[in-house]
């Protein structure tokens, strides 16, 4: 598959995009005043611990205070596999175990859980409350991004990341990512990561880290190990609520996490900003900077690549399919639906063949709407009905082969008895409409607004209603130009009507500045 990533950097801001086969497959954007704070370690301060909730609350120094939950003092590995020194599954650690805080480094840790651990019976979590205490310091990294009103979510199992290299300084654990799928390579890197487990601590290999050399997992080792000791000592230095270590920019990001092998070639076109990334890359893998480009045609990037208009089309809750079909995606707060509908398409056989070529075409748009937009949380895909059971398993099975493309942690459910497919997918920042869209100052978020009629029928109300409370000679009614046509127009008869009843003339208003809904009635005595 042929893959492209472009950075397009700017003075406010800088977006990157993934291209898959010249189709955009994922889009992120970076603002230099709204800038997430997922991956920054802090020094935190708790200020309430609710065991109702089995939650606290962290003071980062944020806007608002930080979530932990008790289950966050260590995260999901579920795309990892674990062994041990003797290449065996490690017991579970109970979370009664874990050790005391000292200096707010070593609160609370506990090993990552994958799917191995399946077959234990997991002890009940302890509560809150015997774990923190208000007032109490710890170290913590930011898992999720502010998403709506909704504080940062925080761990207290920090992870940082390297090239090849996940380093865990609070966890002994060692791991392979589950996408190197070669038995050898594993076996290979096993070994590697086995000599490599010096004093506390573990580290998972990333899927960068196929085929890498030992020098360099041991080089990647050092520059961790510093990392880490340099935020121990920052901890100790500084009272809560502090910032530890702050994650890499946005583009730094995407060429240590993003770039690789696989991708043909990565397009920058800012000058400092494509120096930043040689010099980057040549330190953690010089390989690859023969791959960086800058980009130098008057058409700006992201319209020369098509990306601008992929990102209009993101906001936008409907998309057409090639055959004239077209999905729907609505976000609320909880969850994303995802409707799929045969629309303009009639297909040239029978029914069934209809349904089932619209549901295929639409998975392929589907997953890459949900990487382009980065929807998370709980998706609900209701796909069109079909009858023969063979059809459904070509669905199912065409959807996870889709989702395996996702970089994102995600799983699907089985299929509901009503035909419904249910996806979680892990979540750390805004979707991009959320990113770059505000509430409807009209609608508050609903989608839709009252309607003309509604509108006039209420005018009429309150005009009865304000007549009744006191005495005037006139009224003077202030509307939205829309409102002023249609009481002009084909309402002009409830004017009419109105002003027999009350016996005073009515005076009608444009106002461009009032809501649409909105309206002013004024008594003139």
């Amino acid at each position: 598959m042929l893959k492209e990533l472009l950075i397009s950097a700017a003075d406010r801001e800088t977006r990157v995009a993934v291209l898959e086969e010249g189709r955009v497959a994922e889009v992120q954007i970076e603002r230099r005043r709204q800038r997430g704070v997922v991956g920054n370690i802090y020094k935190g301060r708790v200020t309430r611990v609710l065991p109702g909730m089995q939650s606290a609350f962290v003071d980062l120094g944020l806007e608002k205070d930080a979530f932990l939950y008790v289950a966050d003092v260590g995260e999901e590995a579920d795309d990892f596999d674990r062994f041990g020194a003797a290449d065996e599954e490690p017991e579970p650690l109970k979370a009664a175990a874990l050790p005391p805080a000292r200096n707010g480094l070593d609160a609370d840790a506990r090993p990552v859980e994958g799917e191995a651990d399946a077959a234990f019976v997991r002890p009940p979590l302890p509560s809150i409350d015997e774990l923190l205490r208000e007032g109490q310091e710890l170290v913590v990294q930011v898992t999720k991004d502010m998403i709506a009103h909704k504080g940062v979510r925080i761990t207290t199992h920090v992870t940082i990341p390297g090239r090849t290299l996940v380093y865990m300084p609070t966890i002994d654990h060692l791991g392979i990512s589950r996408r190197i799928e070669n038995e050898e390579e594993r076996n290979r890197l096993k070994e590697i990561l086995t000599g490599l487990k010096k004093g506390p601590g573990g580290f998972i290999v990333r899927t960068a880290g196929e085929g890498r050399s030992a020098e360099e997992f041991t080089s990647d080792r050092r520059y961790l190990t510093k990392v880490w000791e340099q935020i121990r000592k920052k901890a100790d230095r500084n009272g809560a609520p502090a910032l530890l270590h702050r994650d890499l920019d946005l583009a730094l990001r995407a060429a240590r996490d993003v770039f690789g092998q696989e991708f043909s070639a990565l397009w920058v076109d800012d000058d400092e900003e494509y120096q930043r990334i040689v010099e980057f890359l040549d330190q953690v893998q010089p390989e690859l900077v023969q791959k960086v480009k800058l980009y130098r045609k008057s058409t700006p990037l992201f319209e020369e690549y098509g990306v601008e208009a992929e990102i209009e089309n993101a906001l936008k809750s409907k998309v057409w399919l090639k055959s004239g079909g077209h999905i729907v995606i609505n976000q609320t707060e909880a969850l994303v639906a995802i409707d799929v509908n045969t629309g303009k398409f009639v297909g040239k056989s029978h029914l069934e063949d209809t349904v089932l070529k619209t549901n295929l075409e639409a998975i392929q748009e589907i997953v890459r709407q949900i990487r382009l937009r980065d929807l998370g949380g709980l998706l609900v895909i209701d796909f069109i009905d079909m009858e023969e059971e063979v059809h459904r398993k070509e669905l199912v099975s065409a959807l996870e082969a889709e989702l395996r493309k996702d970089r994102a942690k995600n799983r699907m459910l089985p299929v509901s008895d009503f035909g419904l497919v249910e996806i979680t997918r892990k979540r750390q920042r805004q979707s991009l409409e959320r990113a770059l869209t505000m509430p409807c100052p009209y609608c508050s978020g609903n989608g839709r607004i009252k309607s003309i009629a509604t509108i006039v029928i209420e005018i009429r109300r309150e005009i009865l209603k304000k007549v009744d409370d006191g005495e005037a000679h006139s009224l003077l009614l202030r509307v939205h130009p829309e409102i002023y046509r249609a009481l002009a127009g084909e309402e002009r008869r409830l004017i009419e009507e109105l002003e027999e009843r009350i016996g005073m003339p009515i005076h009608v208003q444009s106002d461009e500045h009032l809501h649409h809904e909105g309206f002013d009635i004024i008594l003139e005595a």
